[in-house]
């Protein structure tokens, strides 16, 4: 893409059921300040009114659309990989059918790219609205934690280590350069709590080319019928004092090695698309390193003392801690390492 040139864009939007919802999304595109080049919509069988409506409401768009009807329901993670596949501009901005973009949207995102060549993919924020797009309940960073704190990490080039805490890259809040479709897709299943906007936001972190726009740019709406919803990482279980000294270590272990499991399998998965010298994967060894570590712990008290120590004088069980854990959990962690 030149640099010079306006960058081209297209709109992916997924459907399904979305006959309620699809006229005020459709709206706020027309709405925008800048409209897209083409808008690709893949609906997933729909049972109700929605592809007729599309075709309805495509009829006067001032854009291309093209509408497509998988011969078979895909479900929406599949869904959105076909959509994005059938982009053809520069920049793709991701859709679901039942938000609403603020005018600015397209125009502050694009401009944000156009100056940032080195950028592969950007989020922005949202509002958080009820059914009716109504009552702005906040902002959507603030469901997924991805607070100032995250956001320091972030720019201080931790990219890779907030996204591996939990998913902070809402799909319908992103836009991607096409070129990087070649990695993304086709996207992995398995990855537990990483769906494809997950996935994106993993291959754009470990090229360390993935920003954030710091502005609401939509009204995300919450209803009973949404096939995802906000994705809240719930904080871990506490674990007392008292149950260190007497809790199970097999209990004790398990979520620690369901970790290691869990960072070795996107490490390999990332790996086989970017290249193992990518150099956001670091993070994701770094990481490996230590849970690796403290899933295999030898059963001797002893024995445990100098590897737990190590890691700890490295920062890595304050790193690694949980957002939501209270100043202790650190300490508390290296010390049940030792004594469970």
């Amino acid at each position: 893409m030149n640099a010079l040139a306006r960058p081209t864009v297209s709109v992916a939007l997924c459907t399904y059921n979305g006959e309620a919802y699809l006229p005020e999304q459709w709206r706020s595109l027309l709405e925008q300040q800048q409209l897209p080049d083409e808008l690709v919509i893949c609906d997933d069988r729909s049972t109700d009114g929605t592809v007729a409506l599309l075709k309805q409401l495509a009829t006067n768009a001032p854009f291309p659309v093209k509408i497509l009807v998988n011969e078979i329901q895909l479900g929406s993670n599949k869904n959105f990989e076909r959509a994005l596949s059938q982009c053809t501009s520069d920049l793709i901005f991701i859709c679901d059918q039942d938000d609403f973009w603020l005018p600015t949207k397209i125009s502050t995102m694009v401009n944000y790219m156009a100056s940032r060549p080195d950028v592969q993919v950007a989020f922005c924020d949202a509002w958080v609205t009820n059914e009716h797009l109504q009552e702005r309940m906040g902002r959507f960073w603030e469901q997924v934690r991805f607070d100032k704190t995250a956001q320091q990490r972030w720019e201080q080039g931790e990219e890779m280590d907030v996204l591996l805490d939990g998913n902070r890259v809402m799909g319908c809040a992103t836009v991607l350069r096409r070129e990087l479709l070649n990695e993304i897709i086709p996207v992995p299943t398995g990855i537990s709590g990483y769906i494809y906007d997950g996935w994106i936001g993993l291959i754009a972190a470990a090229h360390q080319t993935i920003q954030f726009i710091d502005q609401p740019l939509q009204l995300y709406r919450t209803h009973s019928q949404q096939q995802i919803g906000i994705r809240e990482e719930a904080p871990p279980p506490t674990v007392r004092v008292q149950d260190r000294f007497s809790r199970n270590r097999e209990h004790k272990l398990a979520p620690l090695r369901s970790k290691q499991e869990l960072l070795s399998l996107i490490g390999q998965q990332l790996s086989d698309r970017v290249g193992a010298k990518a150099p956001g994967l670091l993070q994701l060894r770094q990481r490996l390193a230590h849970y690796t570590m403290r899933s295999t712990l030898r059963s001797g008290r002893l024995l445990r003392i100098a590897p737990v120590l190590t890691s700890f004088f490295q920062g890595n069980y304050h790193r690694y801690a949980d957002a939501s854990a209270n100043r202790l959990a650190p300490y508390l962690a290296a010390l049940g390492d030792i004594l469970e």
